[in-house]
């Protein structure tokens, strides 16, 4: 367990009962890829920015669980949605549902926790925490859709590159943190340049690890990305400053969304320093995060915050 899950252990405890309890479904194949996907093994961090973001503004009720437990819905119906649009068959380790069962039920089922998620919203009632949510869910959505929209798109600059992973990643981190405080009439505006700059950080660092992490580590394919014609931000700095020769080939590899030289287009990114400006790039989103935190009174629930901020670097080995 590590440390940001111990600091809300018993909250945690009972959102992941919550969970278990709003999968039931009169149609097993519902329960059988919720469970699958549900139970795969994730850090569960976005339901815990929400714990400690309500925690950290003092909230004393209960609701944070509920919200807790929607944004996890929300997370997962997006992971279920991403793996069939990037035909991946491996997450978090183990086959992706979409690998196991097919496109359509994962499409589905995803669907199902959607609404399941905006069932379990309805019960907080809060007009303006569904206000969060509806806006947080459809930018997500345009984040998809520009994603898989600039597959292949090997003149991608930095600038859209980072506006694809504020939507697709980085929004709901952003949603998790306002809801939290939103539940304890706290300080939103702090909390959402917090899950901002958070979700900023982990998703670059993601990509980073698709070109030097460990398949035990990730759970995911090394390279699949470069196979998925993503541009993300390692190669995108590589090819700007490497020669024309490397540039080309890099281009060549994304727009085919071929990963056949991955080899060779490793050593150009090690080389020109791809993955080196990409974590300099995760430590300020960092550095940012946590200066987000000042106005927030001190306490212990502030201080695990600022260690997942240093959290999401720890994973480059």
């Amino acid at each position: 367990m590590q440390f940001f899950q111990k600091a809300v252990k018993d909250e945690l405890t009972a959102v992941n009962d919550l969970i278990l309890a709003q999968l039931e479904s009169n149609v097993g194949l519902v329960e059988n890829i919720g469970h699958y996907s549900v139970d795969a093994g994730g850090k569960r961090l976005r339901p815990v920015v929400v714990l400690l973001s309500s925690l950290a503004n003092g909230y004393e009720g209960s609701d944070h669980l509920r919200m807790a437990a929607v944004i996890e819905f929300i997370h997962t119906a997006t992971l279920l949605h991403d793996d069939v649009v990037d035909v991946s068959s491996l997450r978090r380790g183990r086959q992706t549902a979409n690998e196991h069962w097919g496109n359509a039920p994962s499409v589905l089922v995803g669907d199902f926790l959607y609404s399941r998620a905006f069932q379990v919203l309805v019960g907080i009632a809060n007009l303006p925490i569904m206000g969060v949510m509806a806006d947080a869910t459809n930018v997500i959505s345009e984040g998809e859709v520009q994603q898989m929209a600039n597959a292949g798109n090997s003149n991608l600059t930095e600038d859209i590159y980072r506006q694809v992973i504020y939507r697709k990643t980085a929004k709901l981190f952003e949603a998790s943190a306002q809801a939290g405080a939103c539940l304890a009439n706290g300080d939103e505006n702090s909390m959402v340049v917090y899950g901002r700059h958070l979700g900023m950080a982990f998703q670059i660092v993601d990509d980073v690890l698709d070109y030097s992490g460990d398949i035990l580590v990730t759970g995911k394919n090394i390279g699949d990305d470069l196979a998925e014609g993503k541009m993300t931000l390692p190669l995108i700095y590589a090819r700007d400053v490497g020669t024309n020769s490397e540039s080309q080939l890099i281009k060549e590899a994304v727009s085919m969304k071929n990963s056949t030289n991955f080899d060779s287009i490793l050593k150009i990114v090690n080389r020109t320093g791809g993955l080196d400006y990409s974590l300099e790039c995760a430590r300020n989103e960092v550095e940012l995060a946590k200066c987000a935190l000042d106005s927030i009174p001190d306490n212990s629930y502030k201080e695990t915050m600022l260690n997942l901020a240093d959290f999401s670097l720890s994973r480059i080995s």
